[in-house]
């Protein structure tokens, strides 16, 4: 039995320090009183922050936010900020877009309408709510104007029918602006009186239901009077405006009047001067400027001209004052009016300004260690008397002509290099020569033609011929289709030729122990191309540091707001027409280093309203942000990897990575990638963003030579038709074999002179499967940077059409 009693600490108990109370930092902040320190936070104290005081940097963060939110508001369509402009696109050819602008001017406002040759745009002054707007229509079926107008735009009304919403014209429009980015917006629903009171319910339900696809839990608002059209006008002014990158960090506009002066030299060249108010960023007349569609191009001066759409316009002489009078006309033909007042800003400055120049001139010496001295140059030509080269020519031919007699060896040698270039587009020079044959045979045809016969006129349902016109364009295509089919289900796979040894065939090709971890110089036998472009030591800290610089500096120039007008030099004529026949003209400004040539790498997906099959080295028509150009890209795979597989087609099942030649743009910038038909329609293929600017991104691209197993032994087998000449098995016997079936080995040894070889595998092989053979080479785009992008032709397809049957508007 044990005795009770309390419990007494032995001698070698632990004794514990005393707690220090009043030092500890609760203590010490309750004693502050609040007080903070002047010297800064470090980071590690700033995440130790306790609750109240994150709760109040919360709150303050949320307050800067909504403040800065509430700015832009305010500022935009102001009389300190730029007209709200507005682009109106109709997606249906049944929308009354005519009847929504109308009901838009009916308003208690000042309508001010712009005469620059162009339906449906005009401007609203309202005093009263210290706001104006400028709007702009833009066709569905006119693509280029549509997404020129979309880069500047500060709200989209797109404008549905109240039964359909849109059409196919309507809906690849939609598909094209959400790849470019999208500004805010507002779906407007003009009309449906017409439709009976008990269906206007179900047809209100069917038509949300439907646009729920491209714009999920976006309210519609009808406009049918003028009490909906001032609150679609309060929507529009108040609404949370979106951000598109590329346009906030560079200075922007859209010409309002434009005045062509040319040139004392040339007619076709001269000096644009261009009125509008600037957007996004502070203009400074020593930089670039990009005409959208045409090029970039330098400044001269900035003016400041009177602002044509002021809430408090000033009288013109010898205009009679109405009160009743609520509707005042300007003309914007050009910067005439009222030059007395026209201020200059600044002049450009030679020495800041930035230059033009694209491309480096290379220097072909550039590389040579010394100059030859004139013993060798005596020595060179006594050589080339010594190594005159005999060449049977017809009688009668001078030296000239025989010089340009070219012999066997060295044309075999340049046919060579050319098939190395192009060894996988199999089949397009039969497929050309077809063409070009049926080609001559029916121009004959036709002339004989033109001769016997006289025009007669038929009715459509007797033209059947022309249903087989496009016949070549078929074939082609089937062509095209099936190779496509042969790469999926063979990749990289070719035929080895028997006319050429493979060692010579193959001569720029080698083979790598791992495609992943073999390493590969990239500044190995670079193009002469890569000589005219510019390269940075690190891209992403170059853009980091200028993104910097926009953001903390203060720019001189043309604020955003100002009402301006540019000249712009050595613009040719073609501008100032495409504007007179009312295409929209948008001019961004470029930042450093934006009009240099270099290597640009897009982020592509495949679009999935196209299936054409797309090759690389095709012609494509790309959009990158605000500039448009035509290139023949590269197709390459989009791994995290120091080499990146060539794909000889477009891909619709993965993100593909493509390379062209093009001016340098710094991201975030959309990419949208369209190809040309034969009728000048143009279809969108892939859409995606600029990846980064790097020559250095290694491009390989394969080849497997297969061959079969003649006879299998335990871990060797006898493999033919890969090579067929014994020198051919001897000169590929260091790469490494691999199999279909994950077997790997080498070679060993050839057998006989016909191609026969003895391999070692790890493992017997299976009667069925196939030798692989690996060779690699590095590929480099082509120069085909093209800035000139055509018009497309204007196409509509009716709601009743199935896919492919397009009408063609005139």
């Amino acid at each position: 039995m044990v005795a009770s009693g309390a419990h007494r600490a032995g001698p070698l108990k632990q004794q514990n320090k005393a707690h220090k109370g009043g030092k500890h930092r609760g203590t010490a902040q309750r004693r502050a009183g609040g007080r903070v320190s002047v010297k800064a936070l470090p980071h590690r104290r700033r995440r130790d922050l306790n609750r109240v005081d994150r709760r109040h940097q919360a709150l303050q963060l949320r307050r800067q936010r909504k403040e800065a939110v509430l700015a832009e508001k305010r500022s935009l369509g102001s009389r300190d900020g730029p007209p709200h402009l507005v682009v109106v696109v109709p997606l249906h050819a049944r929308a009354a877009a005519h009847d929504a602008l109308r009901l838009l001017q009916s308003q208690d406002s000042v309508v001010v309408h712009l005469d620059e040759g162009k339906a449906g745009s005009f401007a609203i002054l309202c005093p009263r709510l210290k706001q104006r707007w400028r709007f702009v229509t833009a066709q569905a079926g006119d693509l280029h104007a549509v997404m020129d107008l979309a880069k500047v735009a500060d709200s989209l009304l797109f404008v549905l029918d109240p039964v359909d919403g849109w059409d196919s014209t309507g809906e690849h429009c939609l598909s094209c602006l959400f790849a470019q980015g999208l500004p805010s917006y507002v779906l407007a629903v003009p009309g449906g009186t017409d439709v009976p009171p008990k269906k206007r319910i179900d047809a209100k339900k069917k038509l949300t239901k439907a646009i729920e696809k491209w714009f999920p839990e976006v309210k519609l608002f009808p406009l049918n009077t003028e009490q909906e059209s001032s609150v679609l006008l309060r929507h529009l002014a108040t609404q949370k405006q979106r951000h598109l990158a590329f346009r906030d960090r560079r200075a922007h506009l859209l010409a309002y009047a434009a005045e062509f002066v040319p040139s004392q030299e040339c007619d076709q060249i001269g000096t644009l001067k261009v009125s509008g108010f600037v957007r996004g960023r502070t203009l400074n007349v020593n930089s670039l400027v990009h005409i959208v569609g045409h090029g970039d191009f330098q400044m001269s001066q900035v003016d400041a001209p009177p602002d044509p759409l002021s809430l408090n316009p000033r009288a013109v002489k010898g205009q009679k004052k109405s009160q009743d009078m609520d509707v005042q006309e300007y003309s914007a033909n050009g910067p005439d009016e009222m030059e007395e007042d026209v201020k200059i800003l600044m002049k450009a400055d030679t020495s800041k300004q930035e230059s033009l120049q694209s491309e480096v001139v290379p220097d072909p010496m550039e590389g040579e260690q010394t100059w030859p001295t004139e013993e060798e140059l005596q020595d060179a030509e006594a050589s080339q008397k010594e190594n005159k080269r005999v060449v049977k020519v017809p009688k009668g031919t001078s030296k000239y002509q025989a010089a340009w007699i070219v012999d066997d060896g060295e044309e075999g040698s340049e046919e060579e290099e050319e098939d190395d270039d192009e060894d996988d587009d199999f089949g397009d020079d039969m497929m050309e020569e077809a063409v070009s044959q049926e080609g001559g045979s029916s121009g004959e045809e036709e002339e004989l033609a033109e001769e016997e016969c006289e025009t007669v006129t038929m009715s459509e349902c007797m033209r059947d011929d022309q249903y087989d016109e496009k016949a070549e364009e078929d074939e082609q295509m089937l062509e095209k289709y099936k190779q496509e089919r042969m790469d999926e289900m063979f990749p990289d796979e070719v035929d080895t030729p028997r006319d050429v040894p493979a060692r010579v065939r193959f001569q720029k090709y080698r083979g790598l122990k791992s495609f992943r971890t073999s390493p590969w110089d990239p500044k190995e036998n670079l193009p002469r191309d890569y000589a005219r472009i510019y390269q940075f030591q690190d891209f992403s800290r170059t853009r980091k540091h200028l993104f910097r610089q926009i953001e903390k500096e203060e720019t001189e120039g043309a604020s955003v707001g100002w009402y301006v007008t540019l000249h712009v030099c050595n613009v040719p004529v073609s501008v100032m027409e495409s504007f007179k026949e009312g295409k929209p003209l948008v001019l961004f400004s470029l930042l450093p280093h934006e009009q240099k040539m270099s290597v640009l790498n897009f982020l592509v997906r495949r679009h999935p309203s196209n299936s054409d099959p797309v090759r690389a080295k095709e012609e494509l028509i790309f959009h990158c942000g605000f500039r448009r150009f035509r290139a023949s890209p590269l197709f390459s795979q989009h791994t995290s990897a120091d080499k990146h597989k060539l794909e000889r087609f477009l891909r619709p099942d993965s993100a593909l990575v493509v390379t062209v030649y093009a001016p340098i743009t710094f991201p975030p910038v959309s990419v949208l990638v369209f190809k040309q038909r034969s009728n000048g329609m143009h279809d969108l293929i892939a859409t995606g963003s600029l990846l980064a600017v790097d020559p250095d991104r290694i491009i390989i691209k394969r080849l497997v030579l297969s061959g079969h197993p003649f006879k299998i032994f335990t871990k060797a087998a006898v493999v033919r038709y890969m090579f067929f000449n014994r020198e051919d098995v001897m000169w590929f016997k260091p790469v490494e074999l691999r199999t279909k079936w994950g077997r790997r080995g080498h070679i060993k040894e050839p057998l006989g002179t016909h191609g026969h070889m003895k391999c070692h595998f790890d493992g017997q092989l299976k009667s069925q499967d196939t030798v692989l053979l690996n060779l690699y080479k590095r590929v480099y785009p082509k120069w085909t940077y093209d800035p000139y992008v055509p018009e497309p032709v204007p196409w509509v397809r009716s709601e009743s059409a199935l896919p492919g049957q397009e009408v063609e508007m005139e």
